[in-house]
């Protein structure tokens, strides 16, 4: 029973070395795409595990958090070298990253701890951040990357408002 419980994490632990692998591959090569398809797939069924074998902890969150963060962290190595990103979107993203210190900053002052909240937006914004490297022999980074920003925009605003009405679970 115990093996069970500890599935979510063993998942969420796999997409932390996942995404490590991806530096070891060419970005766009099948070996990159089929890791980076592998490291997504892990963060969409490790909560659902969780929640099904009635697993959810604290800790398995906090890990949730981490892996997500080496996950994004990795891409950004792999992508911005590749990517011609224009004025204009540096200067959106580092409008909605200053959003999300701010939310970030909010919560450890009046929490005393990090809180990240899992609400439809923020996973919304984090599934198109996700399809964005795949879109991009199809569509161009200036028109997929509205979407993108768009919905971080509005995600990391209703974050701050939620956790300015103390709904902050």
């Amino acid at each position: 029973m115990k093996m069970k419980k500890q599935a979510a994490n063993f998942i969420t632990i796999c997409r932390i070395f996942g995404s490590i692998l991806l530096l070891y591959f060419s970005v766009f090569s099948s070996a990159f795409y089929i890791l980076y398809l592998f490291c997504g797939f892990t963060d969409m069924v490790d909560g659902t595990i969780a929640r099904k074998t009635n697993a959810e902890s604290a800790f398995g969150a906090r890990l949730d958090t981490v892996a997500d963060f080496v996950f994004v962290t990795v891409s950004l190595i792999k992508f911005l070298p590749v990517l011609d990103i224009p004025k204009w979107l540096w200067v959106w993203i580092a409008v909605i990253a200053a959003i999300r210190v701010r939310n970030m900053m909010f919560g450890w002052i009046f929490s005393g701890e990090y809180i990240a909240l899992h609400t439809i937006l923020n996973k919304l914004t984090g599934f198109l951040l996700f399809l964005l490297p795949l879109s991009l022999h199809f569509i161009e980074l200036k028109y997929s990357a509205v979407v993108v920003c768009a919905a971080a925009t509005v995600s990391a605003v209703q974050e701050g408002w939620l956790m300015k009405k103390g709904e902050m679970e």
